[in-house]
């Protein structure tokens, strides 16, 4: 779910669609508007405290990460059913490959069944989405950070530049890692998303902002850290599903 998502995301960012007066400025007369100019304040007041924006940005990116932390575990814990279901899955697949809508048919009776939601996945990016809209019109609208050079040499509106390749580098890596542990079963069709996404991610972090891809980057660090020091929580035990393999010499 995380990448049609995502994607949906991106396109709307590629409309231009926002509270934008006609000189350039930030239009903060409706509630849309309004809610950029927090974002952009947030921006202001950190570059305040830190003299660079590009460390604001990293504290922006940080308090969402937390606010979103319920949302992750949730989707942790939904990795962990689907881990369970793994086999189950795997079954439908095979007994009805040469039928699609069969197979979206029995899926959808086993998540019933066990309870497991398949939107929790994308709850923690939907929530996130809001601020990463809000945060690339404030970068198009906040004149001040879009003249500040991150590091001395970023210049953080930049895009289609020598540095965008270098963040879009780390945003299609960090974007593949990030994924790759979440991974929780060998579909086909979640292998092929995990190759495309980074691309995509990697293609939109050039044609964008540099402040934007910064954004992503350090998201999916901190996604990454996230999963790591959180990857001990535990699903409830489904009744006739399998108990997914833990590390060791067990398999």
């Amino acid at each position: 779910m995380r990448i049609p998502v995502t994607l949906l995301l991106l396109a709307v960012m590629l409309t231009g669609c926002g509270s934008t007066n006609a000189d350039g400025s930030l239009d903060r007369s409706g509630i849309w508007g309004k809610f950029v100019g927090i974002v952009s304040d947030g921006l202001d007041y950190f570059y305040h405290l830190t003299t660079d924006y590009g460390v604001a940005i990293l504290i922006v990116t940080l308090i969402v990460r937390i606010i979103t932390l319920p949302l992750m575990i949730k989707q942790i814990r939904y990795t962990k059913v689907m881990q369970q279901l793994s086999p189950e899955l795997t079954k439908i697949r095979e007994k009805y490959k040469n039928d699609k809508q069969k197979i979206n048919e029995e899926t959808m009776k086993l998540f019933q069944q066990y309870n497991a939601n398949p939107l929790a996945g994308c709850f923690p990016i939907l929530v996130q989405m809001p601020i990463l809209l809000a945060l690339y019109q404030a970068i198009n609208t906040n004149q001040a950070l879009k003249l500040h050079e991150f590091l001395g040499f970023l210049t953080l509106s930049s895009t289609q530049s020598f540095e965008n390749i270098i963040l879009a580098i780390l945003a299609a890596g960090t974007t593949f890692l990030q994924s790759k542990m979440s991974m929780v079963n060998n579909d086909p069709n979640t292998k092929i998303m995990l190759a495309i996404m980074p691309l995509m991610i990697g293609f939109f972090t050039w044609q964008f902002p540099a402040a934007l891809g910064l954004y992503w980057i350090f998201s999916n660090i901190l996604t990454i850290v996230q999963t790591y020091f959180t990857k001990g929580i535990k699903a409830p035990n489904l009744p006739g599903a399998a108990a997914p393999a833990s590390g060791g010499k067990k398999k």
